[in-house]
């Protein structure tokens, strides 16, 4: 371990500040691997959204659907969590998105879940539309938004697997800038269950400022500021350019902008 401090220390010294990695100053943010959560992440989304009576905005465009009904996976897990008050907000068009009506029960919310699916729909559709400002204002406000899956990898600042044509791309040229929640991350899902473990390498790589974070199924970090902590029965692993990957597992603490395990 302390080699890889060490290691981790030298990359932070020569980063600018612009291009330190970080989380939301006021809210919060959990990012999941994928796959069936547990009732450990959803308790922690509950106890940041502020309680079942909280309301709690549902986006599952990047399943690439039209329309969408209540009966969404996501809805049930939010549901089952407790939560009341849910509310479906979909779009395929941009000018919808961008409107003062689409986005107010994101201003009216405590919370919010992005679904799983293909983050280059959640792209075409919120990317630097009202939607997406109204997200950053909600964590702006001390509020809490979480995602699995594709919802997990569009809240960082570079988006990989965001190509078109397939997600082994990690890297697809007009598909590389998602949300910015976490800045100068970017983060990987699904890690072990599908044997992605060294497919952040080639991103890290290519672009030395990204921290890159993988996480599996099941497993979540939860994001305040500078650092996260890992929640749920698997791994994260951590990706910096010039040190080696490692992993972590449950309670253990982060610091994205020293890069180096508390």
């Amino acid at each position: 371990m302390r080699i890889y401090a060490s290691l981790l220390l030298c990359c932070f010294v020569n980063l600018s500040p612009a291009q330190m990695s970080s989380g939301p100053k006021n809210g919060y943010l959990i990012v999941a691997g994928g796959g069936a959560l547990g009732a450990d992440i959803a308790a922690r989304f509950m106890e940041l959204a502020g309680g079942p009576d909280s309301s709690i905005v549902l986006i599952p465009t990047a399943g690439g659907k039209d329309t969408y009904g209540g009966n969404s996976p996501d809805n049930k897990f939010l549901k089952d969590a407790g939560f009341r008050h849910i509310t479906v907000l979909h779009t395929n068009d941009r000018k919808v998105a961008d409107s003062k009506k689409f986005v107010d029960p994101i201003r009216h919310a405590r919370a919010v879940w992005i679904s799983g699916g293909r983050q280059w729909h959640l792209a075409d559709s919120y990317l630097n539309t009202r939607t997406q400002k109204e997200l950053f204002s909600l964590l702006n406000r001390g509020g809490v938004i979480g995602g699995s899956s594709a919802g997990a990898s569009i809240q960082a600042s570079y988006m990989v697997r965001g190509s078109r044509e397939g997600n082994q791309i990690m890297m697809a040229k007009g598909y590389e800038t998602g949300f910015g929640f976490l800045k100068n991350i970017a983060v990987d899902q699904h890690l072990l269950t599908r044997k992605r473990e060294k497919d952040m390498l080639e991103v890290v790589k290519a672009h030395p400022d990204l921290l890159g974070i993988g996480i599996d199924e099941r497993t979540a970090i939860v994001v305040h500021g500078e650092d996260f902590q890992v929640i749920g029965p698997s791994k994260v692993a951590i990706y910096v350019s010039g040190a080696e990957m490692y992993f972590l597992s449950a309670g253990d603490r982060f610091d994205m902008k020293r890069r180096t395990k508390l």
